[in-house]
């Protein structure tokens, strides 16, 4: 019998591009206040632009060098800051919010996050989800080597439930990390698909895959039911 469900946050609880968006949008406007730049929405469109066409690691840079904006080393690690730090403005969806509210009278829910702290507890706090949760894992606290596919967030899940991995169940978005540790452990793992998802990568690992795949978050009760 399943007792715990634990969520994976970017593009599992909400649609992960929304922050993208959002975090574009504050490092669009704190340049546009600079002597000389450009329009914010001008901004963004070159970030858009550069984030689109797949070159996420330097987006700053590519964008910048487009707008012909000047800029060095330190200028992007503040953008970056900017980007990590600021409120976003993103919604938990209706239909999010009716499955928590649903599944947290039957199983205890947890939460397990990826990505750099200020960010994450940010967008947990700005979705309004620490309600919902038992326990809360960001993996940052633990060490950036406890990111995912690391095993740590999860073991510290079992050890603070005292709970056992065949009663539990993961829920994630990204094939490429998401499911290797938990179905190493003996999780029940879930992928949900969601339609505007930015990590569409498929594993060839061994033991990647998700064992069930959902494309609404408004199937899992149901599916939960069947475990």
């Amino acid at each position: 019998m399943i007792t715990t469900v634990i969520f994976d946050l970017d593009d599992t609880l909400y649609d992960e591009i929304d922050y993208c968006k959002s975090g574009f949008f504050a490092v669009s406007e704190f340049l546009a206040g600079l002597p000389g730049a450009p329009s914010a929405d001008r901004i963004f469109a070159a970030f858009w632009d550069q984030f689109a066409a797949g070159n996420r690691p330097k987006v700053f840079n590519s964008a910048l060098d487009t707008l012909k904006m000047d800029y060095n080393e330190e200028r992007i690690q503040e953008l970056v800051g900017i980007y990590r730090n600021h409120i976003p403005k993103i919604t938990l969806p209706a239909n999010s919010r009716d499955v928590l509210t649903e599944l947290e009278v039957k199983y205890t829910l947890a939460l397990h996050t990826d990505g750099f702290l200020p960010a994450q507890q940010l967008k947990v706090q700005t979705l309004g989800v620490e309600k919902f949760f038992r326990i809360i894992i960001y993996t940052e606290r633990l060490g950036r080597e406890c990111w995912k596919p690391s095993p740590a967030g999860f073991e510290k899940i079992i050890k603070d439930l005292s709970e056992v991995p065949a009663r539990m169940v993961y829920v994630g978005d990204n094939e490429k990390k998401d499911f290797i540790a938990p179905n190493r452990l003996g999780f029940s793992t879930v992928q949900l698909i969601r339609p505007a998802r930015v990590h569409t990568s498929v594993s060839t690992e061994s033991g990647a895959a998700a064992q069930h795949v959902i494309h609404q978050i408004s199937e899992l009760p149901a599916l939960l039911h069947t475990l």
